[in-house]
């Protein structure tokens, strides 16, 4: 009972009962820019993660747009799906950029 704590009933609760659901935060720096995943926050519902999230990851002035999403609503692809899920695009050859010619004095491509 190491990890268990004894509630005010009686009874005795483990810590994953007691743990808030856990969201995970993506901000955004400046307008029109992509939202990157800036970690994870504990909370009870929507508006306190959004609040949680806004206390961590905004405070410093940066972040224009926050989004919290419950990582259970968080669907990712396996390692063993890549090929199925990512090799259809390997055979088109005009989307690797070897095919096409960088005007002179262009940078930064």
């Amino acid at each position: 009972m190491a990890n268990d704590t004894v509630s005010a009933i009686g009874g005795a609760t483990s810590a994953a009962e007691t743990q808030w659901d856990l969201w995970e935060v993506f901000t955004q720096e400046g307008e029109g820019a992509p939202h990157e995943h800036a970690g994870s926050v504990h909370a009870a519902t929507a508006e306190h993660a959004m609040q949680n999230a806004r206390d961590v990851y905004a405070r410093r002035g940066k972040v224009v747009s926050l989004w919290v999403v419950p990582t259970g609503a968080i669907i990712a692809s396996a390692p063993g799906d890549a090929g199925p899920l990512f090799d259809p695009g390997n055979d088109k050859a005009y989307r690797h950029p070897q095919f096409y010619k960088t005007p002179r004095g262009v940078r930064g491509l």
